[in-house]
C-alpha cells in the first residue's frame, strides 16, 4: 500500500483495511495525520511506513495506545530501544517499502483446490483517461488530493469510498454491498472534516444517490472510474451541488 506513494506515508490498517493513510514531507507528521482518521478504529492496528522510522515518529508510534506490529523498510539507530519497552509489539524490517511497485507483477489468491494468479492493481497518472466532467474544474492543489484519494480508495475494500483532505483521509466506507452506503460510513466518520473534502470512489456511482449523500456532507470534489449507464445523473447531481468531478477511466474493485 505506502510503496504506491512517493512521499513519506503512513498506513494504520485494521483486518487488512487502512483505517487511516497520510503523506507528508515529514513522517511523524503523516502518522499523526494518519492517525487521527480513525483513532477508536487504529486501536490494535498494524503501521505501514514507506520511509526509515525516524526519532520523532516512533515518539509518535510509543505513545499510541495499542499498536500489534510496525512494518518498515528500516529503523533510525537507537529507536527500537525506545519501541521495544512495550514488548507486545511487533517490529519487522522490509527494504523496497520505499519503492514504487512494478507493473507486470503478480499476485496470487488461494481457495480450496486452486489459486488465481493475477497481475497487480499498478496504474498512475499517465494511465488514468483524466476528464473533468462538471462545470466547476479543479485547481492544481485539488488535483494533487484528487490523485492522492483515487490512489488511496484502491486499497479498500468493495464497494469504497474515501474522503481526503489535503493528503491524508478523514473518513473511509469500506466493504459495503452498495456505494451509497460506503458513502454514508465515510461521511459520518469523517464529521465536519467532510466539508469542501475530495471524495474518492473505487467504481462509478450507479446511482446519483451517492454523489446527492457527498453533497449534503459538504463534498467539494469526486473522483471516480465512470463509466455508469446513469453517469449523466451522477454529473447533474455533482453540478447541482457546485462539485467537481473527475472521471479516471480506470476502476479498481479490491476484494
Amino acid at each position: 500500500m505506502v510503496r504506491d506513494f512517493a512521499e513519506p506515508t503512513v498506513a494504520i490498517l485494521k483486518h487488512n483495511n487502512p483505517c487511516g493513510l497520510a503523506s507528508d514531507s515529514d513522517l511523524a507528521t503523516a502518522y499523526k495525520n494518519a492517525y487521527d482518521c480513525d483513532p477508536v478504529s487504529a486501536y490494535g492496528s498494524i503501521i505501514g511506513l514507506n520511509r526509515i522510522v525516524d526519532a520523532a515518529t516512533a515518539e509518535r508510534i510509543h505513545e499510541s495506545p495499542f499498536v500489534e506490529a510496525v512494518i518498515a523498510p528500516g529503523y533510525a539507530e537507537g529507536v527500537l530501544d525506545l519501541l521495544t519497552e512495550k514488548q507486545s509489539r511487533r517490529f519487522l524490517e522490509l527494504p523496497g517499502l520505499d519503492q514504487n511497485p512494478e507493473k507486470g507483477t503478480l499476485e496470487l489468491r488461494f481457495i480450496e483446490g486452486g489459486a488465481l494468479a493475477q497481475e497487480k492493481d499498478v496504474a498512475w497518472e499517465d494511465d488514468y483517461d483524466w476528464k473533468v466532467v462538471t462545470k466547476r474544474q479543479p485547481t492544481a492543489e485539488e488535483k494533487a488530493s484528487l490523485l492522492f484519494a483515487f490512489r488511496a480508495v484502491k486499497h479498500v475494500k468493495s464497494n469504497a469510498i474515501v474522503l481526503v483532505q489535503g493528503t491524508h483521509t478523514v473518513g473511509i466506507g469500506a466493504g459495503q454491498m452498495n456505494r451509497l452506503e460506503s458513502v454514508r460510513i465515510a461521511t459520518k466518520n469523517a464529521g465536519d472534516k467532510a466539508k469542501g473534502s475530495v471524495l474518492g470512489s473505487d467504481a462509478f456511482f450507479p446511482f446519483r444517490d451517492g454523489v446527492d449523500a457527498a453533497a449534503e456532507a459538504g463534498v467539494g470534489l469526486i473522483i471516480q472510474p465512470g463509466g455508469s449507464k446513469r453517469d449523466d445523473e451522477a454529473i447533474e447531481a455533482a453540478d447541482e451541488a457546485g462539485i467537481a468531478m473527475v472521471f479516471t477511466g480506470v476502476r479498481h474493485f479490491r476484494h
